[in-house]
């Protein structure tokens, strides 16, 4: 077994097909077969189920593939840092935040961390937080921000902050009157709601306290990019219901925004940061997970960060 074999079947399992891991490694499919066919001769066991649909790793290679994910990224991180100057902390650090995390907290971590450790490579992952989870079981993330703290096990969890979800709604709306500063919860559902689907964390979190009230949403479009929700929303057609990060860069666009806090109701929504275990975390990803802690505990006492509270102790694993 060599690593260019390990390299081959974690793509293979990641692409989902022999086809896309060949283009995507710029190989021959029967050179990249033919390697597979090395590796499960040698493991003894097969390693990939095959179906119409593609291929998906049995219960022996979902095994190998945790392990062999792990190897070679430990691998790439001693490489980049033989391939540094000594003296500093250095490695690559993957950082997963979703998409309203990134807008309140992605540059300001990126610009600390370069600043203060510039042999650090910051790789920072958008997504939404189903995928960022399915990411760091997988291992393919150091860190990262999610909303449960029961999304992966064999990880360190720790409750970050808490953000309360408004009514977000472009300053020159009417869809409710001007003087007001809070909705109650059945009046935000019978606004015309643009929001996530229904597999979103936050859509969920919604969708949960509206139950408890009898309540449904009018929604009129479910939209998972973050970006095109905002625009739809300030174009006119409707409300939606987000934390502050959401009009964070906004007023960088030239737009204005009303956040009408839910006067009946406590809609928070917990972040937790998620990190490999302290034996499989290097220097690198626990400097970064600190500057993560200190950089968003910064933007909430100097108020850059509004509708945010920090959680005092941390959730258990």
């Amino acid at each position: 077994m060599d690593l260019r074999q390990l390299r081959y079947f974690t793509q293979i399992v990641e692409s989902g097909s022999l086809s896309k891991a060949s283009r995507q490694l710029f190989i021959a499919q029967p050179a990249l077969s033919q390697q597979l066919h090395k590796l499960e001769a040698e493991v003894g066991k097969p390693l990939l189920s095959r179906s119409p649909k593609g291929v998906a790793p049995t219960e022996n290679g979902l095994a190998l593939y945790h392990h062999a994910r792990f190897m070679l990224r430990q691998l790439d991180q001693a490489l980049s840092i033989a391939r540094k100057e000594s003296g500093a902390v250095q490695g690559m650090v993957s950082v997963g935040l979703p998409a309203t995390t990134v807008a309140a907290l992605g540059l300001p971590l990126v610009r600390r961390v370069r600043e203060r450790y510039p042999a650090i490579l910051l790789n920072v992952v958008e997504g939404m937080s189903g995928h960022l989870g399915q990411m760091m079981r997988m291992a393919q993330l150091d860190l990262a921000v999610l909303f449960s703290n029961d999304v992966a096990r064999d990880v360190a969890v720790e409750a970050l902050l808490e953000e309360e979800l408004f009514v977000m709604l472009p300053k020159h709306s009417r869809l409710v009157a001007p003087r007001r500063t809070s909705i109650t919860l059945a009046e935000a559902a019978a606004l015309p709601l643009v929001l996530p689907t229904g597999t979103h964390g936050l859509r969920r979190r919604i969708a949960t306290e509206l139950e408890r009230r009898s309540l449904t949403a009018h929604v009129v479009a479910e939209i998972d990019s973050l970006s095109l929700l905002m625009d739809c929303v300030y174009g006119g057609m409707g409300a939606t219901i987000k934390p502050m990060a959401a009009v964070h860069l906004e007023g960088k666009r030239g737009r204005q925004w009303r956040a009408l806090s839910i006067s009946d109701a406590t809609l928070r929504r917990r972040n937790y940061l998620y990190s490999l275990p302290p034996e499989r975390l290097s220097t690198a990803a626990a400097v970064v997970a600190n500057e993560l802690k200190d950089t968003a505990r910064d933007l909430v006492t100097t108020g850059a960060w509004s509708g945010v509270e920090p959680v005092a102790a941390a959730a258990p694993n």
